[in-house]
């Protein structure tokens, strides 16, 4: 069989890119595989396809051509009549083409842990590498307000509560969300502070779910354990949680027994401290007998470096995948940092913060990153363009 990479070289003629766009295709309620796919189209007729809001394939422009009809559902017969007039090419070889890229792409949704260049031929950039024309991911602080005071598992430094002096309404954060999506960004998480202290945090998750973007919670979850507001929140449209975990907390648990019987992709995340490092490998062990899949951990204190390895290598002994680049408590001191940052001659570590993704605070203003201090403007009251632009600049 002929590679994609093959196929997708015989269509590299000079011809006229489609119009840029984002375009989103989700599978109904009750397949047996639900997913979401989203496809950017780039000026220059480059894509990039994100699958479930975590697999994003970099696609030159015929390959990107195949994926707007694949994500648009087009009829096969419709996809061959339009490429082959394209890019003047036999029609089999189109069909042959097009067959070829829908089923990698289904293994990649079916089975996610397959590496897509080892196994689907596909070509990958390094993390963060490439030009992008808007970043893939807006992390959007509801509010600086914590269900314990942000004493022990919030540094006081990422959460400038002296300078946000109030939070945007329900309707301007929708305002937000529209530049977003207007901008080509499918993925928003919703985090804070703890954003449901936000009343209205279930109708701007409907808001994005609407507008067809992936939505993803930070939170603490001591208000999951109400199982009403769990189903409220979840019928929203949320897709997936991050629960920052108080190990000591009764409620955080029963919240995450609770969260971990629906369907809702969850990652725990863990912050070591002092107080808890002897307990880790208990508390992984805790987690994983309860069907947890996914781990998120930092360090409090730059000292606990060495139980932060260790409580890595333990994860990956109990089949834990790991997230590290949400915006998370401590977020500086994880284990992926740690790993990659020994490992570059500069000791730089490969970050994807104001180029992947954007950072947006109770008031509107924008930052690189949460933590970040330096501001890109206030996304409600500037437009898209002039942001992204001093973003752009400063990166």
């Amino acid at each position: 069989m002929k590679t994609i990479r093959e196929a997708i070289r015989r269509l590299q003629t000079r011809v006229q890119p489609m119009q840029a766009g984002v375009f989103a295709f989700q599978t109904p309620p009750d397949a047996p595989f639900p997913y979401r796919l989203h496809l950017r189209l780039e000026p220059d007729g480059s894509g990039i396809l994100i699958v479930n809001a975590s697999t994003v394939l970099h696609l030159n422009q015929s390959a990107a051509e195949y994926a707007f009809h694949l994500v648009n559902s087009a009829p096969e017969d419709e996809v061959v009549a339009a490429m082959t007039s394209r890019y003047q090419v036999k029609p089999d070889q189109v069909r042959r083409d097009f067959q070829d890229l829908k089923e990698r792409i289904e293994t990649l949704i079916n089975i996610p842990d397959l590496d897509p260049v080892t196994f689907l031929d596909f070509e990958r950039q390094d993390p963060y590498s490439s030009h992008l024309s808007a970043p893939l991911r807006l992390d959007c602080a509801l509010t600086y307000r914590c269900s314990t005071g942000c004493t022990d598992g919030y540094d006081a430094r990422i959460a400038p509560t002296d300078r946000v002096r109030r939070e945007l309404t329900t309707d301007e954060w929708k305002i937000i969300l529209n530049k977003a999506w207007g901008a080509g960004i499918p993925h928003i998480v919703f985090t804070g502070g703890e954003p449901t202290k936000r009343p209205d945090l279930p109708e701007i998750i409907h808001h994005a779910e609407n507008q067809g973007q992936v939505s993803g919670l930070i939170s603490d979850g001591l208000r999951l354990a109400d199982t009403a507001y769990l189903h409220q929140v979840l019928q929203s449209g949320l897709d997936h949680l991050m629960m920052v975990l108080d190990p000591g907390e009764d409620a955080a648990w029963e919240a995450l027994r609770d969260v971990l019987m629906e369907d809702l992709f969850t990652t725990v995340h863990l912050t070591l401290t002092p107080g808890n490092r002897s307990q880790v490998s208990a508390l992984l062990e805790r987690l994983a007998s309860m069907g947890v899949a996914s781990i998120s951990l930092s360090a409090a204190q730059v000292e606990l470096v060495d139980d932060l390895q260790a409580a890595r290598q333990e994860a990956a002994r109990l089949g834990l995948s790991l997230v590290w680049d949400l915006p998370v408590p401590y977020s500086a001191l994880h284990p992926v940092a740690l790993e990659v940052g020994a490992q570059t001659p500069d000791g730089q570590i490969p970050s994807g913060q104001g180029k992947v993704w954007l950072y947006v605070e109770p008031d509107g203003d924008v930052t690189p990153a949460q933590g970040d201090k330096r501001v890109l403007g206030n996304l409600l009251e500037e437009n898209w363009e002039a942001v992204w632009k001093k973003a752009s600049e400063m990166t």
